[in-house]
């Protein structure tokens, strides 16, 4: 079970019934910033997406380490909830970035975890960074080959690959969520492609359009 960041849950209501969802109309930025004043509104913003959060931190480190990682994720966002940029209407890049960046402290284990799917062909947590990526290679060997060059890439090129083939995020949001220009993320993108298609003697099982201009 997923549990939200301590002391930002709607307090139940009066009556005992479920509370009125007053804040289910707002944007993630008008949230956060009436959150500042409102703490207790911040639990709609875990509510709408700490579910994807989980989904793509469990698929990297396993499920035990996700609870941890999404829990620290709405934590820190929480306590930096005064500096977010409110022109920005969707906190959802703005919270992977967080996330990525407390994955990274977990930067061996998931090499570590690729490389044995890569060596043995088992999963060692059985949801691992293959999951999606892998659904057009269908051979085992495949899926360890995909391991291996997964694990071979850089942890920069790794994330910015994984955040745009599992979580259909934008050039733009990727850049937002790692703190980087566009251009950055199209040319960490084709390196990593070259890379994976490299490895699996010319397919490419991203699903991701050609990162061009």
């Amino acid at each position: 079970m997923i549990h939200s960041p301590r002391g930002t849950r709607e307090p139940p209501s009066p009556s005992g019934g479920e509370p009125d969802p007053p804040a289910a109309g707002l944007t993630d930025a008008r949230l956060i910033e009436l959150s500042r004043s409102e703490p207790e509104l911040f639990a709609e913003l875990y509510d709408r997406h700490a579910p994807s959060i989980h989904r793509y931190v469990r698929r990297r480190l396993g499920e035990q380490a996700a609870e941890d990682v999404v829990a620290d994720t709405f934590l820190a966002a929480f306590r930096r909830r005064d500096g977010y940029d409110t022109g920005r209407p969707n906190a959802r890049p703005w919270l992977y970035g967080i996330a990525a960046n407390l994955i990274g402290r977990h930067r061996r284990s998931e090499t570590r975890m690729l490389r044995a799917l890569a060596r043995t062909g088992v999963d060692p947590v059985g949801d691992t960074a293959t999951e999606r990526v892998d659904e057009r290679v269908s051979a085992s060997s495949s899926a360890r080959r995909l391991a291996g060059a997964l694990a071979g890439l850089s942890a920069r090129d790794r994330e910015t690959l994984l955040l745009a083939a599992w979580e259909d995020l934008t050039y733009e949001q990727i850049g937002e969520a790692l703190s980087v220009p566009v251009g950055t993320v199209r040319s960490r993108l084709n390196r990593a492609r070259r890379k994976v298609r490299e490895a699996l003697g010319g397919t490419d099982p991203t699903g991701i359009e050609e990162a061009t201009g």
